[in-house]
C-alpha cells in the first residue's frame, strides 16, 4: 500500500461508501464538502483506481471499491480493536450481529438477556433489516453474524452457516376469522393477501404453494415481515398473512392469532447463523454461539 494512504482517508472512504453522499458525511465529519472529496479522490490516485461512479446524486461503489471497503472495513475494526485492548477496565468490546425477522421475536431476545447475565461487559450491538441488507452488512464487515434463514446457495460464497432448527410458514390469521373452515384456495381469493416481500428468503416458498392451490401469480394486498404491521392488519380485517412462524410465535401462543392449516411440508426452511469464513475471532461469539444452540426456539 502507497505509504501516504491515511487512517483518514480510509475513514472517509467507509463513510462515504455506507452513505452515498459527499455533503451528508462532510457534515458529520466537520469538513467542507470539497475538502471531503479533495480526500477522495487523493485516496483514488494512491490506489491507482475509481472507488465510485456517480448516478445522479449519489456515490455508487465500482467493483474495485466494493473490493477494497471490505478488507479496510476489517482494517479499520482491527485497529480498534486493538486500541480498545490497551485500555484496562474499559468495556471487553462488542458483538455486532444482524437479526432477520424470524429470530426478532422470540428466540434472538432470549438468547441476549442470558448473554447480558453471562458477559455484562460486553456489548451487543443489533442490526435488523431485510435479507439482502443484512447479507451486504456481513460481507462488508459491518456485522459480526447474522441470524435467520439460510441464504440461498449462489449468496454463501465465503459464508458459513451452521443450522439451529427448521422453522415453518404458516398461514395467519385473526382470531374468530370467519372464513377459517374455507377450503384455502377460495379464502385466498376472498380476503386481502399478505405475503412477505418479493426479496425475502420465504417469498419463494410461499409463490410455489400458491402454483400447487391454481393461484399462481395471486396479486397481494400488501406486502411486509414486519410484525407491528402485520399483526395490527390482521387485528382489524378478514386479511391473511404468510410468514415465518417465528415472527408470530407469541401471538400464536396467547390466541391472539391462529395458523390455518396448508397441508403441506415444503413450506418450512433452516434457521441459522451465518458467519463469514475469513473472520477473526471475536471475544465472546463463541458464547453467543453456545446460547443460541441452546435456547433454540422452532
Amino acid at each position: 500500500m502507497h505509504p501516504a494512504v491515511k487512517l483518514r482517508h480510509i475513514r472517509a472512504f467507509l463513510d462515504i461508501a455506507a452513505d452515498g453522499t459527499l455533503s451528508s458525511v462532510a457534515r458529520r465529519q466537520g469538513l467542507t464538502q470539497p475538502a471531503l472529496s479533495r480526500t477522495l479522490a487523493e485516496l483514488e490516485d494512491l490506489l491507482g483506481v475509481a472507488l465510485f461512479r456517480r448516478e445522479q446524486r449519489r456515490l455508487i461503489l465500482t467493483e474495485a471499491g466494493f473490493t477494497f471497503r471490505h478488507h479496510a472495513s476489517l482494517a479499520v475494526q482491527a485497529l480498534e480493536a486493538g486500541a480498545a485492548a490497551l485500555q484496562p477496565g474499559t468495556a471487553r468490546g462488542a458483538i455486532r450481529v444482524g437479526i432477520l425477522p424470524t429470530a426478532a421475536t422470540r428466540l434472538f431476545p432470549r438468547v441476549a438477556l442470558r448473554f447480558r447475565s453471562a458477559e455484562p461487559d460486553t456489548l451487543l450491538k443489533i442490526e435488523t433489516g431485510p435479507h439482502p441488507y443484512l447479507l451486504d452488512q456481513l460481507r462488508d464487515g459491518r456485522i459480526d453474524l447474522m441470524i435467520g434463514r439460510m441464504p440461498i446457495a449462489g449468496d454463501m460464497a465465503g459464508l458459513t452457516f451452521t443450522h439451529l432448527y427448521e422453522e415453518e410458514i404458516v398461514l395467519v390469521a385473526r382470531a374468530g376469522h370467519p372464513l377459517a373452515g374455507q377450503p384455502l384456495a377460495l379464502l385466498l381469493q376472498s380476503v386481502p393477501l399478505i405475503l412477505p416481500p418479493e426479496d425475502a428468503l420465504i417469498r419463494r416458498s410461499v409463490n410455489d404453494y400458491l402454483a400447487t392451490l391454481g393461484l399462481p401469480g395471486l396479486r397481494p394486498a400488501m406486502e411486509t415481515v414486519a410484525l407491528a404491521i402485520g399483526r395490527g392488519i390482521l387485528a382489524g380485517s378478514d386479511a391473511v398473512w404468510f410468514i415465518s412462524r417465528g415472527v408470530v410465535a407469541e401471538e400464536l401462543d396467547r390466541g391472539d392469532l391462529i395458523a390455518l392449516p396448508t397441508g403441506v411440508r415444503f413450506l418450512s426452511g433452516s434457521v441459522g447463523i451465518t458467519q463469514r469464513q475469513s473472520a477473526q475471532p471475536i471475544p465472546g461469539a463463541d458464547l453467543l454461539v453456545r446460547l443460541l444452540h441452546e435456547t433454540q426456539t422452532p
